[in-house]
């Protein structure tokens, strides 16, 4: 049996620039071997100094590597941790009027200094984790995830593993450092004004003393290895324009029967193999298509090379990025 206890204790003042975390949380409870610690991102960057007077929405801008998708006044972006989510992690609840919260400058390096301060002050062996609400692609409402982690398995591995009727699994891979963090936001909430919550039960996710793990980062998709790079509008208009800077944004290259069955069905025009192995396609087309053609090989991850006949093109994947 299983059994899991989840504390958010109260009484935990207003945090401010340069506020010692690890203090304010041993004030209110004490940690032991094994715990999983939870803390708000927001407390992270209001004691780190990562709050801003000034605009909400220039602080997103400045926040954001690239917009991903936008509809209205909701903004997707990639931020500079690497994160897609709205308003690239920019919080401007819970803080005086006119001030907007960042998230921390690494949260991972956060959650590694709040662990060894732990250890060092009390002796117990924790992982942390810094965790922050964001919503999901396919799913209405939010849910926090983990955006730092020290001294944590993050992610169980249960590919190779066999189930109960023999059945071996392939891809499985619970993402138990989120899972935690939305375990914590049930017992913290919103407006409790508690930022720290201590979870027992699932030691056996404890790394030992010194060894820190490779953080919540390692759950951040790389671009390249994205399927949802842009929002359904977004990635119409980034493929037609084609800039270089959004291929990895479109993932990893499409096969060479992917992209001639999408300008069959597209563009009505038929690819032929060429090259060794059939590696690169040959497609004769009407001037009035060429647009249309190069946006297909580029939301494909494929570059577009004119060859003596201004009417026909050789199509190849671009594996540069």
């Amino acid at each position: 049996m299983t059994r899991l206890e989840v504390e958010a204790p109260d009484g935990v003042p207003e945090i401010g620039r340069g506020d010692d975390l690890a203090t304010l949380l041993l004030d209110v409870t004490t940690p032991a071997d094994g715990d999983v610690v939870v803390v708000t991102s927001k407390a992270v960057s209001k004691a780190e100094g990562r709050m801003r007077r000034g605009d909400r929405e220039d602080a997103i801008a400045a926040e954001t590597v690239r917009v991903v998708a936008r509809r209205g006044q909701t903004s997707i972006v990639r931020n500079h941790l690497g994160l897609t989510m709205a308003a690239a992690g920019v919080d401007n609840s819970n803080v005086p009027l006119g001030n907007v919260v960042l998230l921390p400058v690494d949260p991972d390096a956060s959650a590694r200094v709040l662990r060894e301060q732990l250890l060092r002050r009390v002796g117990a062996n924790v992982a942390v984790i810094v965790s922050d609400t964001a919503g999901r692609a396919w799913r209405e409402g939010q849910t926090d995830i983990a955006i730092g982690a020290a001294g944590l398995v993050v992610a169980e591995q249960y590919a190779g593993r066999l189930d109960a009727h023999g059945n071996e699994l392939a891809v499985t891979l619970p993402a138990v450092a989120d899972e935690l963090a939305g375990t914590a936001e049930l017992a913290t909430g919103k407006l409790g004004g508690r930022p720290f919550t201590v979870i027992r039960g699932r030691a056996d996710l404890v790394l030992p003393p010194g060894e820190h793990g490779p953080g919540a980062a390692a759950l951040i998709r790389p671009e390249d290895g994205d399927l949802f790079g842009f929002g359904a509008r977004e990635a119409v208009v980034r493929a037609l324009k084609g800039d270089p800077s959004d291929r990895r944004s479109f993932g990893a290259p499409g096969t060479a029967a992917e992209l001639t069955a999408a300008i069959r069905d597209v563009i009505g025009l038929h690819a032929s193999p060429t090259g060794v192995g059939g590696a690169g396609l040959a497609v004769t087309h009407p001037r009035g298509l060429a647009r249309a053609l190069g946006a297909l090989a580029f939301a494909h991850g494929w570059t577009v090379h004119q060859t003596d006949n201004p009417s026909e093109v050789r199509l190849r994947p671009d594996h540069s990025s």
